[in-house]
């Protein structure tokens, strides 16, 4: 994919509420253009063409989509990958509201939401592990 523009600051931008829904419908689909993306987002809630891609442009400027120009229409794709952004969101509210404790947020996210038996048998599978890794630690 050819990049257009030299992204500012591509490393630490945290994107708003707006940028996260944007890039998680290019997370589901992949590279999209901007009718793509604006067709999921309607599915959603009412939004208009011309917010979405004033949005994915600064998004690309901002350095958390890339945008193809080779083609028409041009096509997006995000840059970080939901895994990134997800440790990213999590390690802010960790730090905000939990002073980096992790126990308390863990704690706090099992009672707001029940987990499924899959759930449960990887945070079992999780801590196992983890407790290994401490022990050899030791």
């Amino acid at each position: 994919m050819a990049k257009t523009n030299s992204p500012k600051g591509r490393g630490g931008k945290k994107p708003t509420d707006a940028e996260l829904e944007i890039l998680q419908v290019l997370w589901e689909r992949g590279r999209s253009t901007v009718r793509e993306v604006l067709a999921t987002l309607q599915a959603r809630r009412e939004v208009g063409y011309t917010t979405v891609l004033k949005t994915m442009q600064i998004m690309a400027d901002k350095g958390l989509v890339e945008r193809d120009e080779t083609v028409r229409p041009q096509q997006y794709r995000a840059v970080p990958s939901q895994k990134h952004t997800q440790r990213q969101a999590l390690g802010d509210l960790l730090e905000r509201l939990y002073q980096g404790a992790a126990g308390p947020l863990v704690l706090q996210a099992l009672a707001a939401k029940r987990a499924s038996a899959e759930e449960l048998a990887e945070i079992r599978q999780l801590l196992d592990t983890l407790e290994a890794e401490q022990g050899d630690e030791s």
